[in-house]
């Protein structure tokens, strides 16, 4: 196979002709204002819908098996408070994850009138998608499920039914964390209730019979396990993503660096949004991000 220089390669795609404008219709009139983003993938709603069921039926069990029949009413009091907060931002993060537009390049913008408004200079690069006809950003990537290019694109998870992106990461890493943490929360309850069963008899333990129960307990011990270990792996693999403002896609392909290089602290904040505050832990405090234009191409 030949190989073709890489100012050969730049020179081809600033042709006109190679880029194609004439093939692509004039995208769409853009909808109004907070119009929800919402993916209509089976598959993804499938996973999103069991998600759903699996923080219920923990809600079930720990509320209906372990606190309420228990006869410390403290115990009860303060466990049902934490696990039901950290279940409720699971799920707040999860919507918003799922319901945010992670960073779509507007379809279908590669039309000759957009390239010409460019203004491109001799030497500046443009990427165009052949999938989706548009102009593609630094750092995008084409997502087949979405069928939009999404500027800094992790990768698509189908338990949130959406591509991690640049505006959407945030509430995903919140979604790991607090998904980890009610799991957490659940084993050691769990072990906890299991000891109380052993000491006490099993019939005044729960309002189940003990074969329910033991059913019951054992089902969401593998849940939260399962889902401990997932998340937490998932939680820091993002992590260490941002730390290193290198997204799970760039660092399979291992592209080349052609972004500047910024401190963790500065990365993390891109993310969460600056400066720290409580808003960096809740999925309502959209982040100012103080985002580049999103039109920003290779040089």
């Amino acid at each position: 196979m030949m190989l073709i220089p890489a100012h050969h390669f730049r020179d081809i795609e600033r042709k006109p002709e190679y880029l194609q404008p004439e093939k692509c219709i004039p995208p769409p009139y853009p909808g109004p204002a907070g119009t929800m983003w919402f993916i209509r993938d089976g598959c993804g709603i499938a996973c999103a819908i069991v998600t759903w069921f699996l923080v219920l039926y923990a809600e079930f069990v720990v509320l209906f098996v372990m606190l309420i029949p228990s006869r410390d009413y403290v115990y009860s009091i303060i466990n049902g408070i934490v696990f039901n907060l950290l279940a409720f931002l699971a799920l707040a993060s999860h919507c918003r994850a799922m319901l945010t537009d992670p960073g779509a390049v507007p379809k279908g913008n590669a039309t000759k009138e957009f390239i010409e408004s460019l203004q491109l200079k001799p030497g500046q690069v443009v990427y165009k998608c052949p999938k989706c006809c548009s102009i593609k950003p630094d750092r995008a990537h084409h997502c087949s499920v979405c069928k939009r290019c999404i500027r800094k694109m992790d990768h698509h998870c189908p338990w949130v039914n959406n591509c991690v992106g640049e505006n959407n990461q945030k509430y995903f890493v919140l979604f790991t964390m607090y998904i980890a943490l009610i799991s957490l929360h659940a084993l050691i309850m769990v072990g906890f209730h299991f000891l109380h069963c052993f000491e006490e008899d099993w019939t005044k333990c729960s309002s189940f019979s003990p074969p329910t129960t033991v059913i019951l307990l054992i089902l969401l011990c593998f849940e939260a396990l399962l889902f401990l270990i997932f998340t937490s792996v998932m939680f820091g693999t993002q992590v260490h993503s941002i730390c290193t403002d290198e997204t799970g896609i760039e660092q399979l392909k291992k592209e080349e660096r052609r972004w500047a290089k910024k401190t963790k602290w500065m990365n993390m904040k891109a993310v969460f949004g600056h400066p720290f505050s409580i808003g960096w832990a809740s999925p309502f405090a959209t982040p100012d991000q103080g985002k580049a234009d999103p039109y920003q191409y290779v040089v």
